[in-house]
C-alpha cells in the first residue's frame, strides 16, 4: 500500500475526512465522512487505476487495455490511460449511467456496449481480450487495484489513529478488500463493515455460505453495488478479515444521498451513500464510536436526484 502511495500521490491530492456534527448527533457516534466524490472521476477507483496502470510493461502498453465496469472501476481505467497515453477500451452495460460514459470518452477512452449488466459486459470483454490481445483488467481481482485502493484507508488511519470502525460499500470488492487489509494490519482491534444493496447481495450470501453463490440479478439504482457475481481473490480477503456484512435496501440509500447532502453538503450517489445507510441500520452497534463512513462515489445524474428529492422517502 505505501509502494502505491508513491504512485497515487504523485497525481492525486488526499481526499477530506469530514467529521459532520449534525450526522453525528443524528448517529449517536462521531461520524466522519471520506469524500472521494472529490477525486477527479468523482469516486475512488481512479487510485486502483493509475497504480495499475503505471506498472504495465512495454508491450501492453502498446496493445492497450480493455475492462469491464458500470462506470467508476472504468472512468478509473480511462483517467490513468490518458496520462499514461495507453489505448483503453471499456465494455460497458447497453443502460449505463450517461454521466459516466460521457466522461469515459472525454478522457480519450473507447466505449463498448454489450449485455443488459456488469457480469454480461465482462463476459464479452473476456472474449474482446483473448481476441485482441489487450491487456484485460479484471474489476476486482487484480493485486494493483486493490493497493491503490488502499492508499484512502491509510489517509483515514492517519488523518483518525482511533478511528474504531469503517464502514465501506461493496460492489466487486476491492475497496472492502483493501480497507480490511490496511485497517487490520495498522490496527487489528479496528472493525470493518461491509455494505451491499439488498437488490445485489452476491458478496454478502457468498460470505455468509462460505462459497461462491451469484444471483440471478442486481437490480439495484446504485450502479456501484450491481454485480450478480462475487470474485474470488476480494472474497477470500473478505471471507478473513471482514467482521459484518449488512445489506440496505433501495429507500434506505436514497434517504442517506438526501442525509449527507443536508449533513455534509456532499453529494453521492447510490453506492457512496451506502455507508451512512448502513450506518443508521446498525447504529445501535455503533454508540459512542468514532465511525469512518467511505463516500465512495458522487456520481449521480439529475434526473435520478430529481427523482429522490420528488419520492417522498423521509
Amino acid at each position: 500500500m505505501y509502494e502505491a502511495r508513491r504512485v497515487v500521490s504523485k497525481y492525486l491530492p488526499r481526499t477530506p475526512l469530514i467529521r459532520s456534527s449534525t450526522l453525528s448527533k443524528r448517529l449517536g457516534f462521531e461520524a466522519y465522512v471520506k469524500c472521494e466524490n472529490l477525486q477527479p472521476i468523482g469516486a475512488f477507483k481512479v487510485r486502483g487505476g493509475l497504480n495499475l496502470i503505471s506498472k504495465l510493461s512495454e508491450a501492453e502498453n502498446l496493445k492497450g487495455v480493455i475492462t469491464a465496469s458500470t462506470g467508476n472501476h472504468g472512468q478509473s481505467i480511462a483517467y490513468a490511460a490518458s496520462l499514461f497515453g495507453v489505448k483503453a477500451i471499456i465494455g460497458m452495460p447497453e443502460e449505463s449511467n450517461p454521466l459516466k460514459v460521457e466522461a469515459m470518452k472525454n478522457l480519450g477512452a473507447i466505449v463498448e456496449f454489450h449485455g443488459l449488466d456488469f457480469d454480461e459486459a465482462r463476459l464479452w470483454v473476456e472474449e474482446e481480450a483473448k481476441k485482441k490481445g489487450y491487456r484485460y483488467i479484471h474489476s476486482a481481482n487484480e493485486p494493483l487495484l486493490i493497493a491503490g485502493v488502499g492508499t484512502l484507508y491509510l489517509e483515514i488511519m492517519e488523518n483518525l489513529p482511533d478511528v474504531e470502525a469503517i464502514i465501506v460499500p461493496i460492489g466487486g470488492g476491492s475497496g472492502a478488500s483493501a480497507a480490511c487489509i490496511v485497517a487490520k494490519s495498522i490496527n487489528p482491534n479496528v472493525k470493518v463493515f461491509g455494505v451491499q444493496a439488498e437488490k445485489a447481495p452476491a458478496v454478502y450470501l457468498s460470505w455468509k455460505n462460505r462459497k461462491m453463490v451469484e444471483t440471478k440479478s442486481a437490480e439495484t439504482f446504485a450502479e456501484g453495488l450491481a454485480t450478480r457475481v462475487p470474485f474470488k481473490l476480494t472474497l477470500n480477503i473478505i471471507n478473513k478479515l471482514i467482521d459484518d456484512i449488512v445489506l440496505v435496501s433501495e429507500d434506505e440509500m436514497k434517504r442517506a444521498i438526501l442525509t449527507l447532502l443536508e449533513t455534509t453538503h456532499q453529494l453521492a450517489e447510490g453506492a457512496g451513500a451506502a455507508s451512512t445507510a448502513a450506518a443508521f441500520k446498525i447504529r445501535d452497534r455503533l454508540q459512542g464510536k468514532k465511525v469512518a463512513l467511505v463516500l465512495t462515489g458522487g456520481n449521480l445524474t439529475l434526473p435520478t436526484l430529481k427523482s429522490i428529492f420528488e419520492s417522498n422517502i423521509f
